[in-house]
């Protein structure tokens, strides 16, 4: 992206702030997995990676060891069309099944391991991976029990990874 998606402008607001407010609005609160120093001034409570540098696994590291709930949402920061009723209704599929995760998968069939609810108790198979160099979250799914929640639209988990994916974003913003 060449800058802090994050940090990227939304609605007058850094698109992480946008992003967690909706989460906020479904489960009641929300912590940010990040540096403090970056995104403290969010006004969400912010815990930085346990060892920074190993990407979204290392998140989801850090928001289980936690421990403050059996489910934890865990969605990217780069989500902008992300809603507080997708949040909603994947925790309640959660609540409805004995599985380790829901993850949300789009109509074209596609995973989406960073807009799901893990259970806490999916933290020994996320520090193996990790214990092994695996970085790749897809990988740690593939030893848990999955239960895949279909998304009736791809805008619902737009990732903005590239410039030119921000760029389309604003495009179809305005349009």
């Amino acid at each position: 992206m060449g800058q802090d998606k994050a940090l990227l402008r939304l609605d007058d607001r850094p698109l992480l702030q946008a992003v967690a407010e909706r989460v906020a609005e479904a489960c009641g609160g929300v912590t940010i997995i990040g540096p403090p120093e970056v995104y403290g001034e969010l006004g969400f409570e912010i815990i930085p990676d346990l060892r920074p540098g190993n990407g979204p696994l290392g998140g989801i590291e850090a928001a289980l060891d936690l421990g403050r709930a059996d489910w934890n949402v865990v969605v990217a920061c780069d989500m902008p069309n992300l809603t507080a009723d997708l949040v909603g209704r994947l925790v309640a599929a959660a609540r409805e099944t004995p599985a380790d995760c829901v993850v949300a998968v789009s109509p074209g069939g596609r995973r989406e391991p960073l807009c799901a609810v893990y259970r806490t108790s999916c933290l020994p198979a996320v520090r193996r991976a990790l214990a092994l160099g695996i970085r790749r979250v897809s990988r740690v799914l593939d030893e848990l029990q999955v239960v895949h929640y279909q998304l009736e639209s791809q805008e619902e988990v737009v990732n903005l990874n590239t410039p030119q994916d921000w760029l389309t974003f604003r495009g179809s913003e305005r349009g």
